[in-house]
């Protein structure tokens, strides 16, 4: 289009053909300018997958020799980013950005320097990122019996992302475990969200009111074998991203269980479900206690024992960083002192009665020898006056 009255020439849907010298003739006067052309290409249309690491091509035309490019990338927080160059020819350069993250949709700029002929061109391009707004792998503790919410945040409606794609929630209890499906979910490409339950033989809800665009899971009563990898998983077009976060669960026990009598022992134990990072560990310690009421786990251990003789409020802390992330208490009370004279009594009143039954034991044995004696004598004299062995007086 040629525009009125400054004698401009619009060129519409350029492309790299049309790079070349173009010529304004007026009257006696001729104007030659050098058109060069750029054309950024970016993979798939420039819909990615969390953690996905984008191709990105830039070809160039001119009437003369083709310059020897500079090419610096700015990503949508104008963060500098440095391209891995894979090939390189005069008119195309193929180069791969980084491991997108969530954070990264938006706006780039391509910004293309040279110094002969002379070239500062800013190229932008837009990079929609679908993903989860969580860490890659979380890790989140629960104590047994309590109510743990599991929570994925999507970004799909902060980036207006207009493509349906469709997800699944899985729970493995360790690495090399079968993998369960809870359930499934889909979103349209107007943003709805529809989630189907898969598993019946694991005791979990879908919350029903939770924030917009978030994917969740609620254990009611949490149980140490609940404990695991929950992977939440996005498919788009074949791709698959995901999302971890792993759930351990404590719990504490004593042995014997019950109050504790005057001058015995207890057994408390405080367990973990998986292993602890390096910078986590247990502790028992006894509520308004001493230094000496405390002990601490080595590292990597996941069970923490401790053997106390004295009743009180005792809790396990689980501290990662210094920061403690979980406690549970456990009371231990102590033997009223009716039953410890119970149990003494109980204990002396055993003993009299055993000696009792041994005296009634010797003395009916003794009696049962005289009167067995007795018998034998009768016997005797009764064989005797069978025999006339013996004479009788008549009265």
């Amino acid at each position: 289009d040629i525009k009125m009255p400054y004698k401009q020439l619009h060129v519409r849907n350029l492309k790299l053909s049309d790079a070349g010298i173009y010529t304004c003739e007026y009257s006696s006067h001729k104007v030659r300018t050098s058109l060069h052309v750029f054309q950024l290409t970016i993979s798939l249309d420039g819909h990615f997958l969390q953690n996905e690491v984008p191709e990105l091509i830039l070809m160039q035309n001119s009437p003369s020799h083709l310059p020897d490019l500079s090419i610096t990338l700015f990503d949508s927080n104008s963060n500098r980013v440095t391209p891995e160059l894979r090939n390189k020819s005069p008119q195309k350069y193929i180069m791969n950005l980084k491991k997108l993250e969530a954070t990264d949709s938006g706006t780039w700029v391509c910004q293309v320097h040279s110094d002969s002929p002379l070239i500062n061109q800013n190229i932008s391009f837009a990079v929609k990122v679908l993903g989860f707004q969580n860490p890659d792998l979380e890790r989140k503790y629960a104590a047994v019996d309590s109510t743990v919410i599991l929570s994925w945040r999507l970004n799909f409606q902060k980036i207006k992302w207009k493509e349906g794609f469709t997800g699944q929630l899985n729970w493995k209890q360790q690495e090399g475990a079968n993998t369960h499906e809870l359930f499934d979910f889909n979103v349209t490409a107007q943003g709805h969200l529809h989630e189907t339950k898969k598993s019946s033989n694991f005791l979990f809800e879908i919350p029903g009111r939770k924030p917009e665009s978030t994917i969740e899971v609620k254990l009611p009563r949490v149980h140490f074998n609940h404990s695991g990898q929950y992977q939440c998983q996005l498919e788009y077009q074949g791709r698959h991203t995901q999302s971890k976060i792993e759930l351990v669960v404590m719990k504490v026990s004593a042995n014997p269980a019950g109050p504790l009598s005057r001058g015995a022992n207890m057994t408390l134990t405080c367990q973990v479900s998986g292993l602890l990072p390096p910078n986590a560990y247990l502790r028992w310690e006894r509520v308004n206690g001493t230094k000496m009421d405390i002990k601490n786990s080595k590292q990597h251990e996941v069970k923490l024992e401790v053997n106390i003789g004295a009743a009180g409020l005792w809790s396990c802390h689980l501290i990662e960083d210094n920061d403690r992330k979980i406690s549970l208490h456990y009371h231990v009370e102590e033997a009223a002192v009716w039953i410890n004279y119970v149990i003494i009594g109980a204990s002396v009143g055993g003993g009299l009665l055993a000696f009792a039954l041994g005296c009634l034991c010797i003395t009916t044995g003794i009696n049962w020898r005289r009167r067995r004696q007795r018998a034998k004598r009768m016997a005797q004299a009764r064989q005797h006056l069978l025999e006339n062995k013996t004479c009788q007086c008549q009265q």
